[in-house]
């Protein structure tokens, strides 16, 4: 299996624009979000890459993607359907090939020289199907991701043989249906924003599409729960941190973290520390 393609997400209505807005790289450049989502992309073997937006946003994305914009597909969600939905609507780019998929809101930041979807390709390659990359992460985190539960695969580090999946679920849902063995109590595998995908996820997602309700939204850990019981769906646990840029204070810790990765460490540190001891220095005062 060899993994050429890329489908950004970015489509959802309340978090459309957050692709667009600009940080300062681990290399110091400054680049909007998309680019440096494109970026990870290409790093792990992308050549063709489709980005779901919002019908009208098009020229937006492609300004923000810079001298990316001519190696971007852009496909609108016509109807705000849901995740799963907008992952759907890139099936003719997909066109029976597997994919990367990365969501349009989130920013990763490696812990060893292979990036976060390099590291996920590779393993999706070697073993010939679906894999998603998840963290280990405690439960008070549950409200923001899907999550899945299985087993570790014998004899492997961090890889996982996916047996459900749940969209968000509540503490008492993950401990019934989610604890897998070896992970510290009250963790679980929450997504880490980035899949590798099988042509059949499309499949899977046609059947939830075609038996929601009008209406509904269509979720991807739902169509993720059908096809772990259809074909080998695999986890990864990354070396590596997820930021979402759509929570609160989520653009200023992924900026913290880009900085203090990136070749500028040292100078944000010594800015860091000096704003901490003004501000010691005031509190003082004010409080002497």
């Amino acid at each position: 299996m060899k993994v050429t393609k890329a489908v950004v997400t970015a489509a959802g209505r309340k978090q459309r624009t957050l692709p667009l807005q600009t940080l300062v790289d681990r290399d110091g450049v400054e680049k909007s979000v998309l680019s440096i989502i494109i970026e990870e992309a290409l790093r792990a073997g992308s050549e063709e890459i489709c980005v779901v937006v919002c019908p009208g946003d098009e020229g937006a994305y492609a300004d923000a993607a810079g001298s990316y914009a001519n190696r971007l597909t852009f496909v609108p969600q016509n109807e705000p359907l849901g995740y799963g939905h907008a992952v759907y609507c890139a099936r003719e780019f997909v066109d029976g090939e597997p994919f990367l998929h990365l969501v349009g809101d989130h920013l990763y930041v490696n812990a060893s020289p292979t990036s976060c979807a390099q590291a996920l390709v590779q393993l999706a390659e070697a073993q010939s199907c679906s894999i998603s990359a998840v963290q280990p992460s405690h439960e008070s985190l549950l409200p923001y991701y899907g999550c899945v539960g299985g087993k570790r695969v014998p004899g492997s580090r961090g890889v996982y043989e996916v047996e459900q999946v749940l969209e968000k679920p509540t503490p008492t849902e993950a401990e019934i249906s989610l604890v897998v063995p070896g992970l510290r109590a009250g963790h679980y595998l929450c997504f880490f924003g980035m899949h590798v995908l099988t042509p059949g996820v499309m499949a899977v997602l046609e059947e939830c599409i075609r038996e929601a309700a009008p209406d509904q939204s269509v979720t991807l850990s739902d169509a993720l729960d059908r096809l772990a019981r259809k074909e080998r769906y695999l986890a990864l646990e990354v070396e590596g941190w997820r930021y979402d840029v759509g929570v609160k204070y989520g653009v200023l810790n992924a900026q913290l973290a880009l900085a203090l990765s990136g070749q500028d460490r040292e100078e944000v540190l010594a800015n860091l520390l000096h704003l901490l001891s003004v501000r010691e220095m005031h509190q003082g005062g004010a409080h002497g």
